[in-house]
């Protein structure tokens, strides 16, 4: 017991000797990358297990620099040690879908390159085809890529590379229609493809309410970056998926608003910024 109080004075004693700036530089260091990593997990399943993890890691490292340097405690430090690899492993195995949608956002980084007044365009077309088919109670999904390739998926669906129209996209999804349980993926402001399989969540991350359409949009949203847009077959509601979130019942204005600032963010806010002038003026 003597020894671990000598070893955590001796501790106190060397920390208080570091330079201050540079430690205020390191906290803010690791804060920053913490605060990366938990934005990336936001609304994914890995976020609770990441906090989790983090907290027994640091409290575990705290222990062990508390204790005595004797080669009797020298034991623990190695276990530690052997503990840090496979708590490697096991996040690599825990965290793969988030993992594979960060090297595929890295080595696939476009950027959604269309003027305004197409961006416009494209909303408008999405808008009118919601609204039918939200009125008519027709189940459909539909997603827009945007700095993530969605190829693979492209590729297995029926390719289409169309243009884009409300009336189009109403036929696609019309029951009785051969692509109608699939869904559809936008390109560049055009269909690239109908009859695509999406990738499906966790039945547990989905409430039990919800059917395979939200399943499938929460899924594609957190393995890429893409907009998914969700119209529930029972209820006619409309739901947008993006950044591994779901959100279920939005109004059609919403959802154009948060389309166009997803996909022309700059502009948009200076509008917004030109808008507050004005009425301040």
């Amino acid at each position: 017991m003597h020894e671990i109080t000598d070893a955590v004075v001796t501790y106190l004693r060397r920390v208080a000797a570091y330079d201050t700036a540079v430690v205020v530089v390191q906290l803010m260091m690791i804060a920053l990358v913490v605060w990366l990593v938990m934005r990336f997990l936001r609304g994914t399943r890995g976020a609770r297990l990441v906090k989790g993890a983090i907290l027994l890691l640091a409290m575990i490292f705290v222990a062990i620099r508390l204790l005595p340097g004797s080669d009797d405690w020298r034991r623990i430090e190695f276990l530690y040690s052997q503990f840090l690899w496979f708590a490697f492993i096991a996040f690599v195995v825990a965290f793969q879908p988030e993992l594979r949608r960060a090297l595929i956002s890295i080595g696939q980084a476009r950027i959604f390159h269309t003027r305004r007044s197409e961006i416009e365009d494209i909303v408008e077309e999405l808008i009118r085809s919601l609204a039918y088919l939200s009125r008519n109670k027709i189940g459909a999904i539909f997603a827009i890529e945007r700095s993530v390739g969605l190829g693979s998926l492209i590729g297995a669906g029926t390719v289409l590379n169309a243009d884009l129209s409300a009336e189009l996209l109403n036929t696609i999804f019309y029951p009785g229609s051969p692509l109608h349980d699939m869904g559809v993926i936008l390109h560049e402001g055009r269909i690239a493809a109908a009859g695509c399989q999406f990738p499906l969540a966790e039945s547990e991350e989905v409430d039990p309410s919800l059917g395979s359409r939200h399943r499938a949009a929460l899924g594609l949203a957190k393995e890429s970056d893409a907009l998914v847009l969700v119209v529930s077959e029972e209820t006619g509601r409309i739901a947008l998926a993006y950044e591994a979130q779901l959100y279920i019942g939005m109004p059609q204005e919403a959802v154009r608003e948060m389309l166009m600032e997803l996909l022309a963010p700059a502009v948009t806010r200076r509008q917004r910024k030109d808008r507050k002038e004005e009425r301040t003026a």
